[in-house]
């Protein structure tokens, strides 16, 4: 029994919702970090629990390495990784002080000649990665790596002289798309929620969510996913939907798509949770390990999307 004027535990999910059934899933499957993670977002555990267990996976030059963002192997520090973690603080709002600024210096110190991010450094080399990351010796500048960096970097206010050229390397590529693909779509929908200018914002995803639909990279029909084409290179399956690109209300590319797009959308995710409370990943499984971690994440992030929007999880 608790002591009197102790703080009551948080109450359990109601049996067999949505977030009971994931709860089990976390348990069972999840790295310490997700399942604090899950604890902070669902069962109002503690922010330095979560800054703890991301802090394992922090090395000295600044940046994180150590499989944090799954597909990439081994102890180095990357770009991918480090932005993994920067999403990690600011949904934990810790994404301040002299812990950032660290991370900055980082990303100065492996930012190509114009001033962006790589997606993968050649540190990467010897180490094992998933087949559809390249790995060469003079990687060039990535809007998939740069754009959400530089978009939780404004989010929270983070003034820093990396963020000058990176921000300019993004807006550049953002308003010169002309064809594209959903992860790359998602990454400039990251910088564009973020980034200070706000009319300059809002008028390049006018043109980008055009461009989305001009080009069928969101599955609008998710009940009739054989007539829907998958982008080059992705595997079948590895569809693209309205929530993937707005994952809140508040997101730009919420204006893409109408109500019942988003619905059907918002009913074919909550659908998706699988018989083991977990949901899938839609992308290449090259590995059971990465699979066995990614989807965890994948899980956490369902959870908050359908929670965003409003629909009961538990």
């Amino acid at each position: 029994m608790a002591e009197s004027g102790a703080s009551p535990l948080p109450a359990a999910p109601p049996a067999r919702s949505p977030l009971f059934r994931a709860e089990q899933f976390v348990w069972l499957t999840a790295r310490v970090l997700e399942q604090r993670l899950f604890a902070h977002h669902f069962l109002n555990g503690g922010a330095d629990a979560v800054e703890t267990a991301l802090d394992a996976y922090r090395n000295e030059d600044g940046g994180y390495g150590h499989a944090l963002e799954p597909d990439l192997r081994g102890p180095v520090s990357q770009p991918l990784h480090t932005c993994h973690a920067l999403r990690v603080l600011d949904a934990i709002g810790r994404c301040a002080g002299q812990l950032v600024e660290r991370v900055c210096r980082y990303l100065t110190s492996v930012s190509t000649a114009d001033g962006a991010l790589p997606a993968v450094h050649p540190g990467q080399h010897g180490y094992p990665a998933a087949p559809f990351i390249p790995i060469v010796d003079d990687p060039p500048s990535d809007l998939l790596a740069t754009g959400p960096v530089v978009g939780v970097l404004h989010g929270n206010e983070v003034w820093h002289a990396w963020l000058f050229r990176a921000t300019d390397f993004c807006w550049q590529t953002v308003e010169s798309l002309e064809k594209s693909r959903p992860y790359e779509v998602e990454a400039a929908v990251a910088f564009l929620d973020s980034v200070p200018d706000r009319p300059r914002a809002e008028a390049a995803a006018d043109r980008l969510g055009r461009l989305v639909r001009e080009q069928r990279l969101a599955a609008l029909d998710p009940e009739n996913l054989e007539d829907h084409p998958v982008a080059p290179g992705y595997v079948p399956g590895e569809h693209h939907f309205p929530h993937d690109f707005a994952r809140t209300p508040r997101s730009l590319a919420r204006a893409w798509f109408t109500d019942a797009e988003m619905e059907r959308s918002l009913d074919f995710l909550a659908d998706e949770q699988q018989a083991d409370g977990g949901w899938p990943i839609r992308w290449r499984r090259w590995a059971p390990g990465p699979a066995l971690e990614a989807r965890p994440i994948v899980t956490i992030e369902a959870l908050r999307t359908l929670r965003a929007y409003g629909r009961f999880v538990g």
